[in-house]
């Protein structure tokens, strides 16, 4: 659905942004909700638009019993919280957490109660503008399989999934990190190696429990909502639990991972979700910096427009605080992030790391400032920030990605553990001692964030009318005191430089494809419409204007009427390379350095992407 004017009472209405008054309203506001599918290897938009998923997992309240596998206690707190997530987080998209455990508690008898309070709780996000994709949730298998005075607990499939089993007594051993359970404790080893070989036909349970979510959640959003959901993620983070006899990682994502995907694939389609793409994870240790399997979905051939390559990334090294000594630095893991837009150009398809993070408290807490800033530098572009500005053209496209997480019960919960009454969980994310929640609720009930805003609240191209050819954005994030420069504008662009500043910027590049749509980009908090400044060979602009038609430099609302903005840049042509600087580091900047500055970064752009 791509406008709707609605008038009602003397007033213009945008389907999702607040209503304006007629005389306010510019000859054509953009707003495009229509379905994102994959098409040539990259997100996609109703108007072509190459699309950039970022946001967040929401979330972590998912896994404890006290909302009943629910990501919030009410719509109202789904509602405050993706406002937050939108104007506070500069988030357009979430991967929406889902229990099979709560979804289906009796074999055979999916749970609508359930599924009509997650629908309802989703609709707030979609309602926001932000888009949704769908992820069955599961850690260590399930938390039936651990004693009420574990020092661990799990989350994913029910009770009754747990009791046909009949799994040895839950162990790790010698375990330092809760993820040591996955390859260290029988029980969950056991569960998992039924799950992925059907045992008492686990798996044809689930699929036909996936179905019915689906059919669900299609039948109970309205069709302008259902476009706004991009696809699913069948199951998280996918392991073996064992290896059978001959078998490695990659024979087990051929032999069993794959025919998975494919049965979830067909579900999808029986509940009339066949336009929209599963989003598939590879074994869970394949692109681990510690432990790495062979793997990556090698063997599934071309995924194509029906599938994405749906992966995550934690350093591990740096969360053990050992392998790791030190802070991240420029350009840590571009390399791993470029492992994963290559298997997935491999694929045919596109990728998104839907997760990534840092813990926020604990003895390697104090490397998460320069983790996550290397973390989105590496989803920006596949180039550190010392190369950028002389090797733009090896950017790579920017990768989609979610972060874990945001979930505004931080610090607030009171979750029985492993429904223990005596151990009554209440701070951080309330399992499993993970504190990764870049949102917390402070005394009145606001939604505030517990991390650099400069750092979360990013520029980055939302839809881009082409193809993207290089991305950068210097978010001058700090660690502590120090502020985090990775990537200065070189010295050989005076004029870009001074009108850089201190401040943050973004260079986007992009090659035009016809498309009439303008690209756009997110706008952060940190850059007021009034106080932004642009030079593109599309022109310069201090203070953006209101968007219309033939304005090629304007900004706008996003969608959802959160106070979010974006900025949308117009350029109707075909095949001709485009860039446009936005900073916010100079005030009231005179027309001679702006067209210094456009001059330098026309003959940067000539002599880097000839």
């Amino acid at each position: 659905m791509l406008v709707v004017l609605v008038i009602l009472c003397g007033f213009l209405t945008v389907s999702g942004v607040r209503p304006v008054t007629a005389q306010a309203l510019p000859d054509f506001l953009w707003f495009d909700d229509t379905p994102i599918t994959v098409q040539d290897g990259r997100f996609t938009d109703g108007q072509g638009r190459e699309v950039v998923l970022r946001g967040y997992n929401v979330s972590g309240e998912t896994k404890l019993a006290e909302n009943k596998g629910l990501p919030f206690a009410s719509v109202a707190d789904a509602k405050k919280s993706a406002t937050a997530l939108r104007a506070l987080g500069g988030g357009n998209s979430v991967r929406f957490l889902l229990s099979w455990a709560y979804a289906e508690p009796v074999r055979g008898q999916v749970d609508t109660a359930y599924l009509s309070a997650a629908t309802a709780q989703m609709r707030a996000f979609l309602d926001a503008g932000i888009r949704v994709y769908p992820d069955f949730h599961q850690d260590l298998y399930s938390r039936h399989l651990f004693d009420p005075d574990s020092w661990y607990t799990g989350d994913g499939a029910p009770k009754w999934a747990v009791d046909l089993g009949n799994y040895p007594d839950e162990s790790c051993g010698i375990c330092f990190l809760w993820g040591q359970n996955i390859t260290q404790n029988g029980a969950v080893k056991a569960a998992q190696h039924d799950f992925w070989h059907n045992a008492h036909g686990l798996q044809d349970s689930f699929l036909a429990m996936a179905q019915q979510t689906m059919a669900y959640v299609r039948q109970n959003l309205t069709a302008d909502q259902f476009e706004g959901v991009i696809g699913f993620d069948p199951y998280n983070e996918p392991y073996a639990g064992s290896y059978d006899s001959g078998q490695n990682s990659r024979t087990w994502e051929r032999d069993l991972l794959w025919p998975f995907y494919v049965k979830f694939r067909a579900r999808m389609d029986a509940a009339g979700w066949q336009d929209k793409p599963a989003f598939v994870e590879p074994n869970l240790f394949w692109n681990g910096n510690v432990s790495k399997e062979e793997g990556g979905l090698l063997d599934a051939n071309a995924l194509g427009s029906r599938y994405v390559f749906n992966t995550h990334f934690y350093d591990q090294k740096a969360i053990s605080g050992i392998l790791m000594w030190g802070n991240a630095s420029d350009g840590q893991y571009v390399t791993d992030f470029g492992t994963v837009r290559d298997r997935a150009a491999a694929l045919g398809t596109t990728g998104i790391v839907s997760e990534f993070g840092h813990p926020l408290n604990g003895s390697t807490a104090g490397k998460a400032p320069t983790v996550l800033k290397a973390m989105y530098q590496a989803l920006d572009s596949r180039v550190k920030g010392a190369n950028w500005w002389t090797t733009p053209a090896s950017s790579g496209p920017v990768l989609s990605g979610s972060q874990w997480q945001w979930d505004i019960y931080h610090g607030r919960h009171h979750e029985l553990m492993n429904g223990n009454p005596d151990k009554v969980l209440t701070e951080a994310d309330a399992w499993n001692d993970e504190d990764l929640s870049a949102v917390h609720l402070d005394n009145s009930g606001k939604a505030v964030l517990r991390q650099d805003a400069r750092l979360l609240d990013r520029i980055y191209p939302s839809a881009t009318a082409g193809t993207t050819a290089a991305f950068t954005y210097e978010d001058r994030s700090r660690d502590g005191s120090t502020t985090l420069t990775w990537n200065p504008v070189p010295s050989s662009l005076p004029n870009v430089s001074r009108l850089v500043g201190t401040g943050q910027y973004g260079l986007l590049a992009w090659r035009s494809d016809g498309t009439s749509a303008p690209t756009e980009l997110h706008l952060p908090a940190s850059f007021p419409t009034a106080t932004t400044t642009v030079v593109s060979d599309l022109g310069t602009s201090y203070g953006p204007p209101a968007y219309t038609r033939t304005t090629p430099i304007a900004a706008a609302p996003e969608p959802g009427g959160t106070g979010s903005r974006r900025l949308l840049l117009t350029a109707p042509d075909n095949g001709v390379l485009h860039y446009a600087l936005v900073a916010n580091g100079t005030t009231n900047p005179s027309p001679t350095l702006l067209n210094a500055a456009r001059s330098e970064l026309s003959a940067w752009a000539a002599q880097e992407f000839n």
